[in-house]
């Protein structure tokens, strides 16, 4: 195939979850629009193509650039038989897989092999099974880039929202609050969304109830927050807050009045988002040296190889893939 063709690498999750179901669904519905190459193994595809009655040519290749048009494309890592496909129960083996996968297209995605990944859910619990230490994708990706200031985009059509902390206690995230992480995630927030709309409009939430009213519940906004905020001000960031958080997604989303917010944790973000707009929402990776989408939800293990499961939030970060190469070429 020409080389100008970009290729978009797919990872196909957790096997035991609804990854594999989606992605082979969307190919044979033909919502799959850009020339892609699945992660994965081809094992587990066929037997899901199997399952659920599809008729998707699958075909395993070595490297993205062999790619050819009218197969589902396959880099086929061969850890997994059909016999250890299980959908919907927790296993070490697909656990295992699903990070080797995420390992191998975040090193193409280094060497140019793909121009953008995509990501399908895995299993925290069945990862660490093998991998004691393994908290989630964008910390596994981050590592794998040697990036130090990572963090978690969730992007809708009616709201953007990025974070402080994801992975972690609600303690540890108190904890990590802290000035300095707080302007870089501003920071990361401004530089990723003035790619996307003109004039972005970014709001901070606070950490605590009423945004800590002026002490009297917390004084981490007057310590950690509001000083982030000033210092973004000053280097012509255009954000405002902290804003009580009961009160911001309402002014955000009905009254219109600013386009991103930062959250300080994974719930005060994740929550809103996800209420919106379940499955249409994209996760997004800011920080790194590649462009990282993928799906907002979890491998939903109750539903896996039923045939249910839907294809909108893969197409949405495929699409959201496509729009930020896009930017990244025009800034190029």
């Amino acid at each position: 195939m020409p080389t100008e063709t970009p290729i978009f690498g797919i990872t196909i999750g957790d096997a035991s979850g609804v990854g594999p179901e989606i992605l082979l669904k969307a190919w044979a519905g033909g919502e799959i629009q850009n020339a892609i190459v699945a992660y994965g193994d081809v094992e587990a595809l066929r037997h899901y193509a199997s399952l659920l009655g599809l008729a998707v040519p699958i075909r395993a290749i070595d490297s993205p650039s062999q790619y050819q048009a009218g197969s589902l494309n396959v880099i086929d890592h061969a850890l997994l038989q059909t016999g250890e496909v299980t959908p919907g129960q927790l296993s070490a083996k697909s656990g295992h897989a699903a990070r080797e996968y995420v390992v191998s297209v975040t090193k193409a995605a280094l060497d140019g092999s793909i121009v953008a990944m995509v990501t399908l859910p895995m299993n925290k619990e069945a990862t660490q099974l093998s991998h004691p230490g393994f908290t989630g994708h964008t910390e596994l990706i981050g590592a794998l880039c040697g990036a130090s200031e990572v963090t978690i985009m969730l992007a809708s059509d009616q709201l953007i929202v990025t974070h402080v902390s994801t992975h972690m206690s609600l303690q540890d995230a108190i904890f990590a609050a802290k000035k300095d992480r707080i302007c870089s995630i501003i920071r990361l927030t401004y530089d990723a969304v003035r790619r996307l709309m003109p004039n972005p409009r970014i709001a901070v939430a606070g950490l605590n109830p009423h945004a800590g009213e002026n002490g009297l519940f917390g004084t981490e906004e007057q310590r950690e927050i509001i000083p982030a905020v000033e210092w973004a001000r000053q280097q012509g960031i255009p954000v405002e807050g902290p804003f009580p958080p009961d009160t911001l997604f309402y002014i955000a989303v009905r009254k219109k009045k600013y386009d991103v917010i930062v959250c300080m944790y994974h719930d005060q973000g994740h929550i809103p988002l996800k209420l919106l707009d379940f499955e249409g929402g994209v996760n997004v990776a800011l920080g790194l040296p590649i462009i990282r989408t993928s799906v907002d939800h979890g491998t939903a293990f109750d539903i896996a190889g039923k045939g249910v499961a839907s294809t909108v939030s893969l197409i949405r970060a495929l699409q959201f893939a496509v729009r930020l190469v896009g930017q990244k070429a025009k800034l190029d």
